[in-house]
């Protein structure tokens, strides 16, 4: 038997570059875009899960991997099914992950869904209590959407 001290085989782990596992980035993400919509603190969020603050922002970012049962844990708090963290995750393999997650024409930011403007403009209409009005803000929202940037100008 040959001795091989020192040497590594790849697991499909982390990537040797130093940076988070794509998948691991998108399920904090998708961990963070929920606790966001629920308005809720990275702390509320520890403490309901026995852990610090500071441990779920590392989640969050995907500097740490979530653990089966945290994933579970964290699925009933965030009120959701566990496979909601791998929802609109791009492509079949990693390698499309990778280029999705980590291209450098686009950040995490580049998400809408991620930006904090369109978490509160959720949070703000689903506080509109009547059914009807909120149906009929939908309803403008996309006809001035679809309208274009001139037709914004001309109602002002």
């Amino acid at each position: 038997m040959e001795s091989v001290i020192g040497a590594r085989r790849s697991t499909g782990g982390r990537p040797r570059i130093g940076k988070p596992n794509p998948i691991d980035v998108h399920v904090g993400s998708r961990v963070r875009l929920r606790r966001t919509l629920l308005g809720m603190s990275q702390e509320k969020l520890g403490e309901a899960i026995g852990l610090t603050f500071q441990q779920v922002q590392k989640y969050e970012r995907g500097a740490n991997r979530i653990g089966a049962s945290r994933l579970f844990d964290l699925s009933r708090v965030l009120d959701v099914p566990v496979s909601f963290f791998f929802d609109d995750m791009a492509g079949d393999t990693p390698g499309d992950v990778v280029d999705e997650v980590l291209s450098p024409d686009m950040g995490f930011d580049a998400d809408p869904m991620a930006k904090r403007e369109t978490l509160e403009l959720v949070r703000a209409y689903y506080r509109i209590s009547d059914p009807a009005v909120r149906k009929r803000l939908f309803e403008l929202t996309k006809a001035v959407a679809n309208s274009g940037a001139d037709s914004v100008t001309d109602v002002a």
